[in-house]
């Protein structure tokens, strides 16, 4: 398993370079059925994610207004003014998702919090599973089509806040990411799989820019009607 966590770091750029950088920004376009499952107008406009690669912080801008942005951290989210004046906020915020289930409304803290520890797993996979509490494993490898994936069992700590304790990521023979698999806590528990393409290159890391997620089947495939989630990504950088 050490092996291949390092290989799979290294075709992501490594972990020197990874290292070295402290946050990285990009731009994203959201859409997908789940939104409106949480009663939740979703809109095509193009938003700028901040990303703390080291600890848990995110940011989205705009949010709600033009001169808005959120704050997100494992124990607290916030929607705030531009120059820092809170809007709204809310302490231990993953309490607020108890008892619900996948048709249960969300208001924008819930969906900031979401936002903000979902963007952040993406944007920090796959190094996030090197960091301290986070244990891995591979279990059998996945065959897709004339491909064979390598699958890694993640097992992460309460301290990291994302979709599940337990989630798993499938990776080519290349190395690179193919398939990110979890359930869905904060709405009921059901169950994802996230389908990643279109893989680039920004300051030295690889990251996919194409992001789909569906519900997951009985049979461990995506169920491709509805598209719950989809996320493009780019203008990406590093600093």
């Amino acid at each position: 398993m050490k092996n291949l966590l390092a290989d799979i770091v290294s075709a992501h750029g490594g972990l020197d370079r990874w290292t070295s950088f402290t946050k990285v920004e990009a731009t994203i376009v959201s859409g997908g059925a789940l939104w409106g499952m949480k009663g939740l107008v979703q809109d095509a406009n193009p938003r700028r994610m901040s990303v703390w690669l080291h600890e848990e912080i995110a940011s989205v801008t705009p949010y709600g207004a033009a001169d808005q942005r959120t704050r997100f951290t494992p124990d607290r989210i916030a929607i705030e003014k531009l120059d820092g004046k809170v809007v709204a906020e809310r302490s231990n915020p993953r309490q607020s998702f108890a008892g619900h289930e996948k048709l249960t409304p969300w208001d924008p803290l819930h969906r900031a919090y979401f936002n903000g520890y979902a963007l952040w797993t993406y944007l920090t996979t796959p190094f996030l599973l090197t960091m301290p509490g986070v244990e891995v494993s591979e279990l059998a490898p996945w065959h897709e089509g004339s491909e064979t994936w390598r699958v890694v069992r993640a097992n992460f700590p309460k301290s990291i806040a994302t979709h599940s304790d337990i989630q798993h990521f499938y990776f080519g023979e290349d190395f690179l990411l193919r398939r990110h698999d979890y359930d869905l806590d904060v709405a009921g528990g059901f169950p994802g799989a996230q389908l990643v393409f279109d893989y680039i290159e920004a300051d030295g890391i690889k990251l996919p820019s194409t992001r789909r997620a569906y519900t997951r089947g009985d049979d461990h495939r995506p169920a491709l009607d509805p598209l719950m989630v989809s996320i493009d990504i780019s203008d990406v950088h590093f600093t």
